[in-house]
């Protein structure tokens, strides 16, 4: 379709000449609309244009005749033939639906970022699980990903957490939750430091100011001390990202580009991108961009005022900004980055589009593409942000742990007789797996509401009802007493006739086009959906189509379809970071 768009207008950009699905059935298989915006842009006849690029498209090896629809929409329908040959390919095991890319990019995903000295809480949740869902659907689209974890284990609070360890350490409650501790001692500091609230000493707050300085120069205790804190906390992280199942390449903290920042501080400002800005320095808008488009310019009263993006503060201390920046630049220097995507929420928009700003004005030359993927909140029923009964964030292991018991309660009560180890490792597969579906099924930037009896439910759009569609599928097999793996393609002259049939079979042919959605547009709630769509498919399927009581040559072809289905149910799972179960 891009060639023959190419052919037609040489200077059309084709990669925005897609072919999708069709939304309905009655107008074919596959359409395409983009011809009409090509158009319109050039104020030629849509028709006209569909026309001309029709007379230089050949795909009679896969399709029926195209058919020119309204406006100038291209709507194509699947021959039967090429339908079961694309099957028995994917039966055979050269592909599932899916293509890896011609052009792998090396892409860096940052997420999670905890902090050091604080235990992950809920609202870590979807940072980690949109970050690391990304990054298995473009590995397995071909690309060259790297995932950073870019911990917060740098900045003023040190002075604090120092003088707390120093004066106020619980040893035994240290031993037994490090970051319940260090949490502990740092509001205890923290409070004393506040020049807002009662407890307020001025002292404490000298000594902070003055820990904080012997750490940043090389105190050789309270580096010490500070490694420890950095120790300690990565190790309850690992804990909870192996039960997540996510892994980091790389967890470069903000500590490890403290070096750099002056030097990045100085060459923005020896280029005259940074200005001082009231004692600080500071980007300020250069007027190349219309206000509403200038991160920093912001409205106020009625008029344009500048909203500075500053890169080293008053006091000469550094910020956010200044290490973003150097993250950036050695992410491009030595992993040589195409594509460099950061999962944070949304309340960070203005800080990564000043980053992008910023960094675009330092290095016009450079190619990467840089993405703020950013998603919405989490909400309580009470439509608050979700919060424990005292006030306090709910703590993610907290969480975890309270899913995999409540999915303990449904395994046991329909499966009482399955040993408790059994029913333990069942609950822990359908607990992590509902909480990540949950996570992953709204518009990544809306806010939804925490159920659990939504998320745990085995009916409807749920990660219970999806793994259970799995297990249903591979029960057929044992059921017949059938190894898929023994199933041979299916007879090349029988057509599947079936609409249950074709509609399931077509539906599977769309698998890699949904990944590839994910990865352009960075949102795997396209792939949740898929899957839910396809375990409806499969069940009208089942329902309407006898399977291992077919006629021969029927019951092969149906067994394949279930073997298939299965096989993309699990690798669209497994995109999602979602396990499966044989048995549930």
């Amino acid at each position: 379709m891009q060639a023959a768009v190419k052919a037609v207008l040489p200077e059309a950009d084709a990669a925005s000449v897609l072919v999708r699905p069709c939304p309905d059935p009655k107008f074919g298989d596959y359409q395409s609309n983009a011809l009409m915006a090509l158009a319109r842009s050039r104020k030629l006849n849509p028709r006209q244009l569909a026309a001309d690029v029709l007379a230089r498209l050949d795909v009679r090896e896969w399709c029926e005749p195209v058919e020119i629809a309204g406006a100038g929409f291209l709507n194509f329908r699947l021959k039967p033939e090429a339908l079961l040959r694309t099957l028995s390919a994917a039966a055979a095991g050269e592909h599932l639906f899916f293509e890896k890319t011609g052009a792998p990019r090396t892409i860096v995903i940052d997420f999670s970022s905890p902090n050091v000295a604080k235990p992950m809480h809920v609202g870590h949740i979807r940072s980690t699980i949109l970050g690391d869902s990304l990054a298995r659907a473009l590995r397995l689209l071909g690309h060259r990903v790297i995932t950073d974890n870019h911990i917060g284990d740098w900045g003023t609070q040190f002075g604090m957490l120092i003088v707390g360890w120093k004066t106020s350490l619980d040893r035994a409650a240290l031993e037994a939750d490090p970051l319940a501790e260090m949490e502990r001692i740092y509001k205890l500091i923290s409070g004393r430091c506040d020049p807002d609230k009662p407890g307020f000493d001025a002292a404490t707050l000298d000594r902070a100011r003055a820990e904080l300085v012997r750490l940043q120069s090389g105190d050789p205790e309270n580096r010490a001390i500070w490694r420890e804190m950095i120790r300690l906390s990565e190790s309850q992280f690992e804990t909870i990202y192996r039960r997540l199942g996510v892994q980091f390449d790389y967890t470069l903290g903000e500590s490890y580009y403290h070096d750099r920042l002056q030097a990045v501080v100085d060459e923005l400002m020896r280029r005259g991108i940074a200005v001082e800005s009231r004692g600080a320095k500071a980007v300020l808008s250069d007027g190349s961009l219309e206000p509403k488009d200038d991160p920093f310019l912001i409205h106020r009263e009625g008029e344009w005022v500048p909203n500075p993006f500053i890169i080293q503060k008053q006091d000469g201390g550094f910020n956010y900004a200044t290490t973003d920046l150097a993250t950036l630049l050695h992410r491009l220097e030595n992993w040589r980055a195409d594509e460099i995507i950061y999962v944070t929420d949304g309340r960070q928009q203005l800080h990564f589009r000043q980053l992008f700003a910023t960094f675009r004005r330092w290095h016009p030359e450079a190619p990467v593409k840089l993405a703020h993927v950013w998603f919405g909140s989490i909400l309580g029923d009470d439509g608050k942000p979700f919060k424990t009964r005292s006030g306090e964030n709910v703590r993610l292991a907290e969480l975890l742990d309270e899913a995999e018991e409540r999915a303990l309660q449904v395994v046991t009560s329909k499966s009482p007789d399955l040993p408790e180890s059994v029913r333990r490792d069942i609950a822990r597969v359908v607990g992590i797996g509902a909480v990540k579906y949950a996570d992953l099924l709204p518009n990544r930037q809306s806010d939804y509401v925490f159920s659990w009896d939504k998320m745990l439910a085995l009916t409807g759009n749920t990660a219970p009802y999806l793994q259970y569609a799995y297990t249903r599928i591979r029960s057929i097999f044992r059921k017949g007493s059938v190894d898929p793996a023994a199933l041979g393609a299916p007879p090349a002259a029988l057509p599947l006739t079936a609409p249950e049939e074709l509609a399931l079979a077509k539906h599977l042919l769309n698998f890699g086009l949904v990944l590839e959605a994910v990865g352009e547009e960075y949102r795997p709630n396209f792939l949740c959906n898929y899957l839910y769509d396809l375990a409806g498919r499969f069940t009208a399927f089942y329902e309407n189509c006898p399977v291992l009581n077919a006629e021969p040559g029927r019951r092969e072809a149906r067994l394949l379809l279930c073997d298939l289905t299965a096989r993309v149910l699990q690798q669209g799972l497994k995109v999602l970071g979602i396990e499966t179960l044989e048995q549930m």
